[in-house]
């Protein structure tokens, strides 16, 4: 006997569980079906960004960090701790209640929501009166059917050719949360967001880290002038970042793993390490989905084809997240899963798809929003540009941490705000100010004439914002 729903929801992780509850809000009957489990079995909704992804690799950051303060900085405030050690199955268990608080917290939401919650694998069985069944399978199976459908599967990591990931030695960044002790050595393959943040935590607590990049510039995606300032304090700090190599063979043994690969001189080289994190990306996850059963589009990366507000080639079907064009960002998957809840209930919705920001969670921080000045110019738009150093920001200095800047840059004849980069302190905090900015289209000089809290970080915002113009106050 099959359960009729308004809404269901294929997926439990930011996307999924954001357009659940949202859909549930405006009054729809919702089902929402995950299948991650727990350490017991049970139900772990919230997907690759709450169990393997965004929650758990910032807890071990924030862990290390700690651990890095404790060694290097606690004597310039005049502490002292003697020699300290760091217990890593109990930094580890701290990283999984973190993880399960989340888990736990989604639960209670749908709860809260009145959405109804299956635990198990959900897939198209085929095309039904008014909308879709859908199975789950599970401990126990379930028919639904829905009116509408979400998909929001998500994403997996992506391996190398050749090269599949055993979690032992060959990590995902789902094993990379796993590792239960201080490799001596660990490699690296791919300088993105998991590279950069999981090298950083055992950089950290020791270990000896190198990080292999294909590309022949470190972080491509993000302005060059912010790229140069994090690639020198990445260096200072020790991590090893060699860019334009390419990997050849990859042994595994006993002793750990040995890479093969040809620096950027053309200089056969070999890499050996107890364990190799890979981290060159992920791919649509639409494995299991039984797409084929209701003639659902996928692209050739696997993709689910979709329109600028996410339907797909189906009536009654769309698509959230990392399994659709874009980036995978959970930010972005939480958007697109509000505006497709909204849609169905005849609203606007909205995404803007220019204001999305990007953070990468190292230390320095990293974070962007809008276009880089690389960008502009291969464009041909002309602008202006205004930085402004963290060494000249009382609030930096006395946290004792003056690394970055933070850079502005703006329409060189309206003063519109085109991009703002940051790389130091809070980063990932200070860039929200730069997306409300930008959202309503705000001039450099509207932050300028903004009052900001002294001393605080946010100071080096509004200067950024005046050096556009070159009237800084400070610097």
């Amino acid at each position: 006997m099959s359960q009729a729903f308004d809404v269901v929801v294929i997926g439990a992780g930011p996307g999924g569980y954001i357009a659940a509850i949202r859909a549930a809000q405006l009054g729809f009957k919702v089902a929402c079906i995950d299948e991650w489990k727990n350490a017991a079995g049970g139900p772990a909704p919230g997907g690759t960004c709450t169990n393997v992804g965004c929650i758990p690799s910032k807890a071990l950051l924030q862990s290390s960090e700690h651990f890095e303060h404790a060694n290097h900085h606690f004597a310039d405030h005049g502490i002292s701790t003697g020699k300290v050690t760091m217990d890593v199955a109990k930094m580890v268990g701290r990283k999984d209640t973190v993880v399960k608080q989340n888990n736990d917290g989604i639960l209670y939401l749908f709860k809260k929501n009145k959405v109804t919650f299956f635990h198990g694998r959900g897939s198209f069985v085929k095309a039904a009166d008014g909308g879709y069944e859908v199975q789950v399978s599970g401990d126990k199976p379930e028919t639904l059917v829905g009116k509408q459908v979400i998909v929001a599967t998500g994403s997996n990591a992506r391996a190398l050719p050749g090269t599949p990931f055993d979690e032992e030695n060959v990590l995902s960044n789902d094993g990379a949360l796993r590792i239960g002790a201080v490799p001596k050595k660990l490699a690296l393959i791919g300088s993105g967001v998991i590279g950069l943040e999981m090298g950083s935590v055992w950089r950290r607590l020791g270990a000896d880290v190198t990080i292999l990049e294909g590309l022949p510039t470190f972080l491509g995606a993000v302005d060059e002038q912010i790229a140069k300032e994090a690639k020198k304090a990445f260096d200072k700090q020790g991590l090893k970042i060699e860019l334009g190599v390419t990997v050849g063979e990859i042994k595994t043994g006993k002793k750990g793993v040995s890479v093969a690969y040809t620096n950027a001189k053309g200089e056969a080289q070999t890499l050996d390490a107890d364990k190799l994190i890979v981290s060159i990306g992920r791919v649509p996850n639409t494995i299991g989905l039984n797409a084929e059963a209701v003639g659902l589009a996928l692209d050739e990366r696997g993709a689910i084809v979709v329109d600028a507000e996410c339907r797909t080639n189906l009536p009654g079907v769309w698509a959230v997240g990392d399994v659709v064009r874009g980036p995978m960002l959970a930010h972005k998957a939480e958007e697109e899963g509000v505006a497709v809840a909204e849609r169905m209930a005849g609203q606007h919705g909205h995404v803007n798809f220019n204001t999305i920001p990007w953070v990468i969670y190292t230390s320095p921080e990293i974070a962007w929003v809008g276009r880089t000045e690389q960008q502009l110019k291969a464009d041909g738009v002309a602008y202006k540009a205004g930085t402004f150093p963290f060494l000249a920001n009382g609030r930096a200095r006395a946290l004792g941490d003056t690394t970055g800047m933070v850079k502005f840059l703006a329409d060189a004849t309206t003063d519109e705000i085109l991009g703002v980069h940051i790389v130091g302190p809070m980063a990932s905090e200070l860039i929200a100010e730069a997306v409300v900015a930008m959202e309503f289209k705000a001039s450099a000089e509207d932050i300028a004439r903004i009052c900001h809290a002294h001393p605080s970080l946010s100071e080096a915002t509004k200067e950024a914002a005046l050096a556009v113009d070159k009237r800084t106050l400070n610097f």
